[in-house]
């Protein structure tokens, strides 16, 4: 029997269709033969029934087609808009309750600025085709002075890379972290519904690093089990500049050790062999050396599971020394767009 779409029919010959089909099997008539009577799938017949039994004869009434009211499509001046808007604002800084930019965000963010009413899967369709994915966001720190950060990229560091070329130095991008034993990255496999579980060492210890990384693939570091004091920042500058070949121009960030007054009195001492610039506050995203960290977090330390502190230590300072032999890695640690401006 060849069946017809009931699609095809006005909305009032449906709802007759459902009634009549229903109060067939209602009667004593099966479901297989109501659907050959009607015309209609046997599945078509048995939703229709269980309909019925649900909400009764109003769930067979016939309801509004098309879309919505509301629904429609935006048009270009408010794609134009909404995009902006996602671009250049977070949902807190619109007063909207949510801290990302979520399809549900999004959703709510054009229908109060455009009175247009879209489902989440008509609002990813939008994003994809604005060429919006969804990622991990990159914290930043409210304090961060977006004037000091442009300065900072337009006039203070191609100052510091032509004083470099004159001098015939070499410019070294510095950071100093501390290291956890508990830390963990990655994912593993496991039964849906079952966290796997890794075992460990229930006792805490870390260490800290110290780095410095260049454009050209030069990787220099220090890791120790004190406090990072104005002593070990000494030592690992002596160090610095005892295996560079060329003046070194050093750029970190203001932690207190590297404003400190001995290091400020060992710098003025050391003038002819080194330089230290600091990095506008809250800016990290523009360190290099940053890229650095994340590596030896999430490879050296947060896939590894030492016993004690001195294996640690050991883990860390091998994976930096296997690193420190691949230029080529340390490289592509400036290829991060916030830091693309340092390659030159």
């Amino acid at each position: 029997m060849e069946t017809k779409d009931a699609r095809s029919l006005s909305a009032e010959a449906q709802e007759v269709l459902r009634v009549r089909a229903v109060k067939a099997v209602l009667g004593g008539m099966n479901q297989t033969e109501t659907g050959k009577l009607m015309e209609v799938a046997r599945p078509t017949v048995a939703r229709w029934l269980a309909l019925y039994r649900k909400r009764g004869w109003r769930a067979l009434k016939a309801g509004r087609r098309g879309r919505p009211k509301g629904a429609g499509r935006l048009k270009g001046w408010q794609a134009a808009m909404v995009v902006r808007l996602i671009t250049d604002r977070t949902p807190e800084q619109l007063r909207m309750p949510f801290v990302l930019w979520t399809r549900e965000a999004v959703q709510e963010l054009i229908a109060s600025r455009c009175h247009v009413c879209l489902s989440v899967w008509t609002v990813s369709r939008y994003l994809k085709r604005w060429g919006f994915t969804p990622q991990k966001p990159v914290r930043r720190a409210w304090e961060q002075n977006p004037k000091a950060v442009e300065h900072w990229l337009k006039e203070e560091y191609p100052a510091i890379r032509q004083q470099a070329k004159r001098e015939g130095g070499e410019i070294h991008w510095g950071d100093e972290m501390g290291l956890r034993s508990d830390h963990q990255s990655g994912r593993s496999y496991g039964r849906k519904g079952h966290t796997p579980v890794i075992p460990g060492t229930g006792q805490r210890f870390g260490c800290n690093m110290i780095s410095t990384v260049t454009n050209r693939g030069t990787l220099r570091f220090m890791v120790f089990k004190e406090r990072f004091t104005n002593q070990v920042f000494i030592a690992f500058l002596e160090r610095l500049i005892k295996s560079a070949k060329h003046k070194v121009f050093l750029i970190t960030d203001g932690h207190p050790v590297h404003q400190a007054r001995a290091v400020t009195k060992w710098l003025a001492a050391h003038r002819k062999a080194i330089r230290m610039f600091l990095l506008p506050a809250y800016s990290p995203e523009l360190n290099p050396d940053e890229m650095l960290n994340n590596d030896v977090k999430g490879n050296a330390l947060g896939r590894r599971r030492p016993r004690h502190q001195d294996e640690m230590i050991e883990d860390v300072r091998g994976y930096l020394r296997s690193t420190q032999k691949r230029p080529d890695i340390v490289q592509s640690y400036f290829r991060a767009p916030s830091v693309q401006y340092a390659m030159a």
